[in-house]
């Protein structure tokens, strides 16, 4: 495997010899960039290309507005509130989930199906179950949907905040971020939407897109890939995860999601409203609708003073760039979710550049 890398290393450093210019590429998962710091293999890259961490943590790009309203609805005595774990210390104008547990429902759930077993367990009380993501746990959440509507379990909802990739990629390169010259494309999503969803990102603005896994030589290979098609002047669409990534994806999570779900414009953090972005429940399951029970009109909302976690999410800034970081918004205290989420950059860039530090 040492062999494997070096030689993809050979080939990365070739081609940014030969292109004589920084190379922007954008790791659009957070997995990549906690992989990425885990691994030291930015250390490992030549000068010249740059490693920017894109909107791939599902908490960390969840519009404040969004995490206004779970707020909103924790401070109702009906309901509890069931939640991941990464989602419970996200700030918002009134505290946190963390700070509202001494006085509010706040369950922490591992799985969409211990939200409706709440439901079950606590007839009396309505259960709102956070659902973010992306494709990879959308398919969970409709499964559980669909269970509680074939049980009539009617004091269970979701409040959507799924969300999909590839218009966030397309809003990026349609404005956000001229600079990206191509993308390592997230794992994880590509299991479940294919590796031919990203096509289109390829075709439309000529940037290379390449699909890799999480250990370091597969993220090496994707590099050296994407390095390579640059230096050639070339565009492609490429997998380098063939172990678990398909063209087509998995067709059967594709279905569940399109049978519960519609896409729908939405909100996101740094890259604002970006059309049919987002997914929402259809009109068959609308009482299992957040939104709609509750009668609650999503509005954007606006980052926490001096917070530039959304500049982080376009990769335009380093989270070092923002005078926050590790002075006022570190683990301990954040200020934005970038710092909350085990996949966030800012928290990557803390835990992973204070141990280089203590290591000199």
């Amino acid at each position: 495997m040492l062999d494997r890398i070096q030689k993809s290393q050979s080939l990365i450093d070739a081609a940014c010899k030969k292109l004589g210019r920084q190379i922007n590429i954008m790791e659009v998962c957070g997995t990549h960039t906690v992989a990425i710091f885990r691994n030291g293999i930015r250390s490992t890259l030549p000068k010249r290309l740059k490693l920017l961490s894109g909107p791939g943590c599902p908490v960390c790009v969840t519009d404040q507005g969004y995490i206004d309203t779970v707020l909103q609805l924790a401070d109702r005595d009906d309901c509890i509130i069931a939640t991941y774990g990464d989602m419970v210390r996200v700030p918002g104008k009134d505290g946190s989930l963390e700070t509202k547990r001494s006085k509010a429902s706040v369950k922490v759930v591992l799985s969409s199906e211990d939200a409706l077993q709440l439901a079950k367990d606590n007839p009396n009380k309505i259960i709102v179950f956070v659902a973010v993501g992306f494709e990879t746990t959308a398919p969970a959440t409709a499964v559980v949907v669909k269970e509680a509507a074939e049980a009539n379990i009617d004091n269970f909802c979701i409040l959507s905040g799924h969300k999909l990739v590839v218009p966030a990629m397309r809003a990026l390169l349609s404005g956000k971020n001229n600079n990206i010259d191509a993308f390592l494309c997230p794992g994880h999503v590509s299991v479940i939407i294919g590796y031919g969803a990203f096509a289109e990102i390829v075709e439309r603005f000529a940037r290379p897109c390449v699909v890799a896994g999480f250990e370091p030589l597969q993220i090496i290979q994707g590099l050296s890939e994407i390095c390579q098609q640059l230096s050639a002047g070339r565009a492609e669409l490429k997998s380098v995860y063939s172990a678990a990534v398909t063209e087509r994806g998995n067709t059967t999570a594709q279905e569940i999601i399109a049978e519960c779900f519609e896409p729908a414009d939405g909100y996101w953090r740094g890259l604002g409203e970006i059309e049919k972005s987002t997914l929402k429940l259809k009109d068959k399951y609308s009482r299992f609708d957040a939104f709609r029970r509750f009668d609650i009109t999503e509005v954007p909302g606006e980052e926490m003073s001096g917070c530039r976690c959304g500049e982080v999410l376009c990769g335009l800034i380093e989270p070092a760039q923002c005078s926050l970081f590790e002075k006022s918004c570190t683990p301990r205290t954040p200020i934005g979710p970038c710092m909350v989420s085990s996949e966030g950059a800012c928290a990557a860039w803390f835990k992973y550049g204070r141990e280089r530090k203590s290591e000199q």
